[in-house]
């Protein structure tokens, strides 16, 4: 029977360090069903001794010691949740001394900074990317000259999410288009794409996958039969690779590694906020 146990995501900001870390290092035990909760804006010693009371009812309700994965910077808040008697695992702490002894100069601690409104600009900046994703999804603009980088593929290939991670994450303006049945009986790129080929990236993805995400869509339409998919698929592809355009299989890919991917391969260089 495969064994259970309680991780906590602790913070005192949102707590999106603390579980993306958390969860890169839980990836590497197998055999194991890890069931996790995030605990967000812990920034109060009442708010601590809440979340600590929380952890040792997970303990009880588990039979077993809970984790920790902790980024609350306040000393004070993270003794009152290590009362819980949870394993403590603080992000910062294996940093914070080499860091301090490489700079001359003691850390500030600072509650909530990590994922705050700390640079308008940047800020703003992002929310138009969002917008300008959202605008240009699908087709639905095909004004590209402002675009950054433009996604191409099949219906349901993965291009939506990567535009709004990308506009997200990097600020970045992101479109993307998909190729139709039309576009699809020539080899050649859509005429109104042909202007932007520096901006262009293939999205692909395994038919019998796309066939699976098509059906959950639009059960039992032609859109979603599978010789529909492996037309489809096979069309873009070839078309990809006679007008020598990048491209990528989203079907093992997660959203991360298809951003930085296309991120790579367009020389795009920006800092993720």
């Amino acid at each position: 029977m495969t064994a259970t146990r309680p991780i906590f995501y602790v913070s005192d900001g949102t707590g999106i360090t603390a579980e993306t870390i958390g969860h890169s290092l839980l990836t590497q035990f197998e055999g194991i069903r890890f069931v996790s909760d995030r605990i967000p804006f812990v920034d109060t010693p009442e708010k601590a001794r809440k979340a600590a009371e929380e952890i040792r009812r997970a303990a009880e309700a588990h039979g077993t010691r809970p984790i920790v994965v902790n980024s609350c910077v306040d000393g004070e808040l993270n003794r009152i949740i290590a009362e819980s008697g949870a394993l403590m695992l603080d992000i910062f702490a294996p940093f914070i001394a080499p860091l301090e002894q490489e700079l001359g100069t003691q850390r500030q601690p600072r509650v909530g900074q990590a994922h705050g409104i700390v640079d308008f600009e940047v800020y703003h900046r992002r929310i138009n990317a969002m917008n300008y994703a959202l605008t240009h999804d699908d087709g639905m603009s095909m004004d590209y000259s402002d675009a950054e980088l433009i996604l191409v593929g099949v219906s349901r290939a993965g291009k939506t999410p990567t535009c709004v991670y990308l506009a997200l994450h990097y600020g970045i303006r992101a479109a993307n288009y998909p190729l139709t049945e039309e576009d699809l009986e020539s080899e050649r790129l859509p005429a109104r794409l042909r202007p932007y080929r520096n901006k262009l990236f293939g999205l692909t993805i395994d038919p019998v996958r796309l066939q699976q995400i098509r059906q959950e869509r639009r059960p039992n339409s032609r859109y979603a039969q599978l010789d529909t998919c492996r037309r489809e698929v096979a069309a873009a592809e070839h078309m990809f690779e006679v007008e020598r355009i990048p491209m990528l299989s989203t079907t093992h890919a997660s959203i991360e590694e298809i951003a930085s991917r296309v991120l790579e391969e367009l020389g795009i260089n920006r800092e993720m906020f």
